[in-house]
């Protein structure tokens, strides 16, 4: 009988494992260059991607070495997250459930590698986390980990957000309302300039809900194998109610956004700007912060201009129509 106390190995061997995981696969670390990538103009943020092809999983940090104030907006019933901390200088979105938060915790090596391993109060680093739960698509366990999260942080440059099947998108899917209507996704990115104001949205869909373009489309996911048509899962879910036992939202879902703006904004207006886009992004993703969602939205500022002509209302909106173009990027 194993104990707690034996050594490593006469555990993993008592454990016989089902599918191939990390453990003895040993996957290799890339940097994939994804569908395409979303230029932007916030100085001092760097993205970088890396993948495992044998998953596929990945992940996908947002680096910022200054620092940034950071609000946090976590919703749905199965959310994954580490950190969500009130000031970040990294945000790792990552596949692999529970398993992939091991990304961060790469992420927060390397960056301790880089400060040469200083750990005053003033030379600490925090890095904060959130997962998919990508497994769905696949039949293994290989998962982001420390060594995933630290390549994608070395791979990081300044200006480009890659999109498409990289990054923690790599096994994303949507539309689940039954598993054999999803279909693969990624992560999408959009970016904009008003003024001064300058705001990055992008995001890993990830989602039990359609992807829903703005005349009301379904643009991606609930899609009928045999027609090829799409429809608004309200629909099943109506057909549901007439004749239950018909069919069953999948487990394990989740949708990741970071949103990154220069406009300085207090704590509060931080706070509810966060809330506010994150609330907007229903209207792309039908239905969105489900029970089986686990639901995240980073929002960073770099606190570089302050907003005139309108209120941190107003930038939320235009913000929020950032954020549903970063939803349609992420169906193509």
């Amino acid at each position: 009988m194993t104990t707690l106390y034996e050594p490593r190995q006469a555990i993993v061997s008592a454990y016989a494992p089902d599918v191939p995981g990390n453990a003895g696969t040993e996957p290799k670390p890339q940097s994939g260059p994804g569908r395409a990538a979303v230029p932007f103009d916030i100085p001092g943020v760097l993205v970088g991607t890396a993948e495992y092809a044998e998953g596929p999983t990945g992940c996908t940090v947002v680096h910022v070495p200054a620092g940034a104030r950071t609000a946090v907006d976590a919703r749905g019933g199965a959310v994954g997250m580490s950190g969500g901390y009130a000031f970040n200088h990294a945000i790792c979105l990552a596949g692999g459930s529970v398993y992939g938060l091991a990304a961060a915790a790469g992420v927060s090596q390397e960056l301790l590698v880089r400060r040469r391993n200083r750990v005053r109060w003033d030379d600490l680093q925090s890095v904060s986390g959130a997962v998919i739960y990508d497994f769905s698509i696949r039949d293994n366990a290989i998962h982001p980990d420390a060594e995933l999260g630290a390549a994608a942080l070395r791979a990081a440059e300044e200006g480009r957000f890659p999109v498409g099947r990289c990054g923690a998108g790599a096994g994303a899917s949507a539309g689940k309302a039954d598993f054999a209507r999803a279909e693969l996704v990624g992560q999408g990115a959009a970016y904009a300039e008003f003024g001064a104001a300058k705001v990055l949205v992008a995001t890993v869909v990830n989602s039990v809900g359609a992807i829903v373009d703005r005349d009301g489309t379904v643009v991606r996911g609930n899609r009928d194998a045999a027609t090829g048509v799409r429809r608004h899962p309200a629909a099943d879910y109506a057909e549901l109610i007439a004749n239950p036992g018909a069919g069953t939202d999948v487990m394990g879902n989740t949708t990741l956004t970071v949103v990154v703006t220069n406009v300085r904004l207090a704590d509060r207006e931080l706070n509810q700007f966060a809330r506010q886009v994150h609330s907007s992004m229903h209207r792309g993703i039908q239905p969105f912060h489900t029970d089986t969602d686990g639901d995240v939205l980073f929002a960073l500022t770099t606190d570089e201009v302050d907003l005139t002509g309108v209120k941190t209302t107003g930038f939320g909106a235009l913000a929020s129509e950032v954020a549903w173009d970063a939803i349609l990027d992420a169906a193509l």
